[in-house]
């Protein structure tokens, strides 16, 4: 991956933190800017996941990629609001 990609999937992890925030139904009781951490660390596993499967360079869309990236920022939204809403 080069440094375009990376900042590029920085850019995109915003985007895609907050899709996956509404891809979980209910109230998630974090604050926004671990939404936008959450969704920065889905876009670059979900890139390095894609490129292991041989799914990351297509041409137009990386459909495949992008859902991948949403589906990991859904399931670390939901898990740090779960974390979360366990504290006393």
């Amino acid at each position: 991956m080069e440094i375009t990609g990376i900042f590029t999937a920085i850019v995109i992890g915003l985007i895609i933190g907050a899709l996956g925030r509404l891809a979980v139904p209910g109230k998630q009781s974090i604050p926004i800017w671990l939404t936008l951490v959450i969704g920065i660390v889905a876009a670059l596993l979900g890139t390095f996941l894609a490129a292991a499967i041989g799914v990351d360079d297509t041409r137009g869309i990386d459909w495949i990629e992008l859902a991948l990236q949403i589906g990991l920022a859904a399931a670390g939204v939901a898990l740090v609001a779960g974390v979360r809403g366990r504290r006393p």
